[in-house]
């Protein structure tokens, strides 16, 4: 089973890997402790997609202190890696989306895998239930896929909004939709959800209401779904090549309404930690602490 990291953002959002901040008194970052649950729960692979600028920096890092725990590979996101036929303008300088991430990977996915991203705390319940997934399909399967949901009261930030994807089912259980949102607080506390999507009304959900992460679980075929279907995208996008992302989420969605893949909803009660903002951190640093205190991380981690 093989974890692949999305991990080329990281840079950008954090202004350089090496000023990333520890978030625990080892020097340890959130991606660590991905590591260490997903190790626990059977991957043996981890597969990290980053800029190629910054592999020195994340290798020497990151990179090192789990290479004698798991196999480590490497995959470089470009934005000029793109179909034969087609040209990346000058003037983009962001990757093309989560789906263009693991297109980059083409050559280093070669089993079922999950995605994680690598700035967000999943808890070790996440990676079990994942685990447990793909331990059930049977060889040789094809688009069979699951997306691991977390409660969104378990997801909030608390100091504003956050963006998540919120999750419908059919009657019968099945995936239906994701909404992706702005979620928050109101003054009365009810958790609201305002769409992205502007043509889709504010919604207010219940504090267990199943929202995404970008925890997926793919059967390797989702590879060559992600590499066939980017000349599509292009053309599709041809008048707003600058901005447009090709994402995991829409990937999915259309291969199941097409009937050609399912997507299991797998409920999980852990609960997200991340830094969306810098005031973030104390909270961050104080749970983490509070779970090694308890004894369910070694302190240290790779100590």
């Amino acid at each position: 089973m093989e974890l692949v990291i999305l991990a080329a953002g990281m840079g950008s959002r954090f202004g350089g890997l090496k000023q990333i901040e520890p978030i625990d008194e080892y020097g340890n970052f959130i991606i660590d402790y991905s590591i260490y649950d997903a190790i626990e729960a059977g991957f043996d692979t981890a597969i990290f997609i980053i800029k190629e600028e910054n592999y020195d920096d994340f290798r020497n890092t990151i990179g090192k202190r789990i290479e004698n725990k798991i196999k480590v590979k490497y995959a470089f996101q470009k934005t000029e890696d793109v179909p034969s036929g087609y040209t990346c303008p000058k003037d983009r300088t962001k990757p093309w989306g989560t789906a263009h991430a693991i297109m980059a990977a083409r050559d280093q996915i070669t089993d079922n895998f999950i995605i994680i991203n690598a700035d967000d705390f999943y808890g070790k319940e996440s990676f079990r239930v994942a685990a447990d997934f793909i331990k059930s399909i049977p060889n040789g399967t094809q688009g069979k896929y699951a997306n691991v949901l977390y409660n969104v009261a378990n997801t909030m930030a608390e100091n504003g909004s956050v963006k998540r994807g919120v999750c419908f089912a059919k009657p019968d259980g099945t995936f239906d939709k994701l909404i992706e949102s702005s979620i928050e607080r109101n003054a009365k506390g009810e958790i609201v959800a305002t769409p992205l999507d502007t043509k889709i009304p504010e919604m207010i959900i219940p504090e267990t209401t199943p929202v995404s992460m970008n925890m997926f679980v793919f059967t390797k075929d989702l590879v060559d779904t992600v590499v066939n279907g980017m000349p599509a995208f292009l053309d599709e996008n041809k008048d707003n090549m600058l901005k447009c992302e090709y994402l995991i989420p829409t990937v999915v969605s259309d291969k199941v309404n097409a009937g050609e893949a399912t997507l299991d909803m797998l409920t999980t009660t852990a609960i997200w930690y991340g830094m969306t903002y810098k005031e973030d951190k104390p909270m961050v640093v104080s749970s983490i602490k509070a779970l090694v205190d308890a004894g369910q991380y070694k302190p240290g981690l790779w100590k």
